[in-house]
């Protein structure tokens, strides 16, 4: 093997890792040398050979470049080799270069004539060429030579786009026919100059729109083009482009537009080449036909520096500070290396040549753990900032956990009539929200009151039960609990005891409504509500303590009730092993004052408590048990309410046009093994084995030809299940709705009496202002505090009273004025308003359903 590769054209410098790799050939070999910058000269490295078949002189190097392999990613050099067979056919390799210097056959193909124009080396690797106004590519996912549909008479670049693949930007000789018009200025643009730029995609088989590169006016003067950038936004491709042409110009286009030009030095720029310097400067390397090399700075689009007799200007970071640099090869006539005469720069700091010693430079691998070094020390200073931030976020989330304990704590404390103090706010690096006043509000004070007055006898029983996944925890009332309530629901928090955890317990109630002989059963549960809408109020409208326990809850008209419920989930609680719940009832009573308006006072029930332990739900001792007795399903009153408010609640209306709807008691009792309970027959209990069973159903009849059929049922599984059963046995005629948030009938209803009460509220309020008003104005109008009947010329016999009777007729005059614009009490303006929101609230819910139904 040759020491030295030969000088001329017979060698090849590709830039590759801040390395030089300089191919040649040498008898029947490819020979390789890997150098690097060194002491202001390339030498040392590895070096590597490949075989070839066949004598020297029949082989040459047509070209060589870095591709990325499509089988592993990794970009790696590859060369392009041409020998002449026997047969006078010619023989092209392709071969990929690993970094073990160890040559990879990519590909391999046969032509009977020469590769010369607008030879490229693409991903994959993909070898790309033209001839006689043909487009041929080969790789090793192909096989074979292949040809796109298109004829060009020049290639100006080939490359990677985003969402695009492998494009070919090219100019041919202009197509004017209508279907390939893009629009009217590039048909005109074409026909001017009787030649167009065009995109091809090779992956995806199309053609491009080529005015978003550039305009057609430039396809007969353009020789290179580089395409900076380019991605899509909203399905339209973007792109910044640099061109140079034969008019010795360099044009920079913006999405197809123009955006400056700069005069070139040289005559007959051929290729072009783009470099990232220190600072993230732009730098665009012009090479010319004559040998000669000048570079343009992209800010200005001004020429900076100009070189002569150039043999080749390859780009890479050779110094190993982080950013490319210009390594400059000159022709040297009285040297046969490649590498003898070269100058390095970034038109910086940087700026190597060859022939001078940097013995004071810092070697490339001592640069590099420099970098290194101080690329670890700023990772650690982002590390300890990261860590600081995740510190501070756990202490505000630790700060957040103890107010909300304690928070609950001095609920329970509140209810069970404990006296409860909280810990000061400074403690805690807080600051009170609230004035540090001695004596609360007359509303909280009262409001806490009312908690204590509360009788305990209205609570008649409290059970839970376990059904499947879900704790149901029930609340029976007496009947003595005869309050008229807008708003009711229980929570369950956790017993003090167990400040480990967090004592808010998530869960949904609902309200089971029974008659006195248990012959009908009614459910209702929480809705969802409509997005909320913000509401000003006052401190007395704050204290409501039922939000400060739950998340979820719903406004339920209880009058008739008998039963509340509340279902959470039970996993959570059992993961403690044993926890105690304490159970609290929720309640809104109205009552009327003198003047009209209504006002609502929030009040908590203490229910009791409940004990959830493992070793008890092992034994079973909660779980529902259901049993079937001849055709009817027996089981305790709260196994009933239990099974009922544990699952998911579906109702759907069943209409048929044609046919009555006998066959779904039918498919009730039959397919699905059905029994109605026992204490409520309208609701039946399914026996089926398998998901379906203690799916509970109730199937309502309207008409002989409508009815709604509602399901309990623990899973989406489950309800898919019975649907696609039921939908066997319904005529096909069937119209099978789901109603989302009730009867359309019941809700007009609701809906007429609530703008109802949105009325009267209003009338109420503006008719107590006016009779408050007029009052006023009688009080202040008595016949003692008018103006004197006298004789108007007894009044004005004097100045002193003309000038008594002027100030008393101005005084009416104000007291009129402020009997017009009278001004309203704060506490009754709250009042009021909270009254007609409240009002709206409710019937925009109503309306809110209607519209969802």
């Amino acid at each position: 093997m040759a020491a030295e590769p030969p000088g001329g054209g017979g060698a090849h410098a590709l830039p590759f890792g801040g390395q030089v790799l300089v191919l040649w050939l040498a008898e029947a070999e490819l020979r390789l040398r890997r150098t690097a910058l060194g002491g202001g000269r390339f030498g040392g490295g590895s070096s590597g050979a490949f075989e070839l078949r066949g004598r020297r002189r029949d082989a040459a190097i047509v070209c060589c470049g870095c591709a990325a392999h499509a089988a592993t990613g990794v970009v790696l050099p590859c060369v392009l080799l041409r020998r002449r067979k026997r047969s006078e056919a010619l023989e092209y390799l392709l071969l990929a270069v690993h970094g073990s210097n160890r040559f990879e056959l990519a590909c391999q193909f046969e032509l009977d004539y020469e590769l010369k124009e607008d030879v490229r080396l693409l991903g994959g690797p993909t070898v790309l060429w033209r001839h006689a106004d043909r487009l041929f590519y080969i790789s090793p996912g192909t096989g074979t030579v292949r040809s796109p549909p298109v004829q060009l008479s020049s290639v100006v670049w080939a490359g990677e786009i985003e969402g695009e693949g492998t494009v070919v930007l090219g100019v041919r000789t202009a197509r004017l026919q209508e279907d390939e018009a893009e629009d009217g200025l590039s048909a005109s643009d074409r026909a001017i100059w009787g030649t167009e730029f065009f995109g091809y995609a090779i992956e995806a088989q199309k053609m491009l729109a080529s005015t978003c590169f550039m305009p057609h006016a430039y396809s007969r003067v353009v020789s290179s083009v580089h395409v900076c950038k380019s991605q899509m936004l909203k399905k339209q491709l973007r792109t910044s482009v640099v061109a140079v042409t034969h008019k010795n110009q360099l044009i920079w286009f913006q999405d197809g537009h123009p955006k400056g030009v700069c005069e070139l030095p040289y005559e007959k720029p051929w290729s072009i080449k783009t470099a990232v310097t220190s600072g993230n400067h732009l730098l665009f390397i012009v090479s010319f036909a004559s040998g000669n090399v000048c570079v343009v700075r992209s800010e200005n689009l001004q020429v900076a520096s100009k070189w002569q007799k150039v043999k080749s200007v390859l780009v890479d970071d050779f110094v190993g500070c982080g950013t490319d640099q210009l390594l400059l090869l000159f022709k040297d006539d009285s040297s046969t290396d490649l590498l003898s005469t070269f100058k390095i720069t970034d038109l910086g700091k940087v700026n190597y040549e060859s022939g001078i010693n940097y013995k004071d430079d810092v070697p490339a691998a001592e640069g590099l753990q420099e970098n290194g070094l101080l690329t670890i020390q700023a990772l650690e200073k982002r590390l300890q900032a990261g860590l600081s931030s995740v510190r501070e976020l756990q202490q505000h989330l630790g700060l957040k956990k103890r107010v909300l304990i304690e928070s609950c704590r001095a609920l329970i404390d509140l209810v069970e009539e404990r006296s409860h103090i909280l810990p000061a706010a400074k403690k805690e690096g807080l600051v009170s929200l609230w004035d540090d006043v001695e004596n609360p509000p007359h509303s909280l004070s009262k409001e806490a009151s009312s908690t204590s007055k509360v009788p305990d006898h209205f609570v008649e029983k409290l059970w839970q039960r376990v059904v499947g996944e879900s704790l149901v925890v029930g609340v029976k009332l007496t009947e003595s609990f005869s309050l008229s309530l807008s708003d009711v629901s229980l929570s369950l928090v956790v017993d003090q005891d167990f400040s480990s955890i967090s004592p808010i317990i998530e869960c949904r109630n609902k309200i089971i409504k029974l008659n006195k002989a248990f012959s009908a059963l009614s459910v209702s549960s929480c809705q969802i509500e409509p997005p909320p809408k913000k509401m000003k109020l006052d401190l007395h409208s704050k204290n409501d303590l039922k939000k400060q326990v739950h998340k979820k809850c719903s406004k339920i008209n209880l009058e008739g009730a008998k039963t509340v419920t509340a279902v959470t989930s039970l996993s959570p609680l059992l993961a403690f092993h044993c926890v105690c719940c304490v159970v609290l009832l929720h309640a809104k009573k109205e009552k009327h004052k003198n003047d009209g308006l209504q006002k609502s006072k929030k009040i908590t029930l203490l229910c009791g408590k409940v004990l959830l332990s493992l070793e008890d739900i092992s034994d079973g001792k909660y779980s529902v048990k259901m049993l079937r007795d001849n055709s009817y399903c027996t089981g305790s009153m709260e196994d009933i309410l239990a099974v009922l408010a544990a699952p998911m609640r579906f109702s759907f209306q069943i209409q048929s046009s044609d046919f009555t709807l006998t066959s779904v008691n039918s498919w009730l009792l039959g397919e699905m093994e059905c029994t109605p309970f026992k204490e409520c027959h309208d609701y039946m209990f399914c026996h089926k084995a398998g998901n379906v069973y203690s799916t509970v159903f109730n199937w309502t009849l309207k008409s002989p030809f409508e009815g709604v059929l509602t399901l309990f049922c623990r899973s989406l599984t489950v309800l898919f299940q019975c649907l696609h059963s039921l939908t066997k046995v319904l005529p096909p005629s069937c119209d099978v709705k789901l109603l989302k948030s009730g009867s359309k009938d019941v809700l007009t209803e609701q809906l007429a009496l609530a703008l109802e009460k949105e009325m009267l509220t209003s009338r109420t309020s503006l008719s107590s202002k006016e009779s408050k008003a007029e009052n006023s104005l009688i009080r202040q109008n008595e016949p003692g505090k008018k103006i004197s009947d006298a004789p108007v010329t007894s009044l004005l016999d004097s100045e002193d009273k003309v000038q008594q009777f002027r100030m008393k007729l101005q005084n009416e005059r104000e007291e009129s004025v402020l009997n017009m614009n009278q001004t309203m009490n704060g506490t009754l303006y709250q009042e009021m308003a909270l009254k007609l929101a409240e009002a709206q609230l409710s019937s925009d819910m109503i309306v809110w359903r209607l519209n969802k139904s």
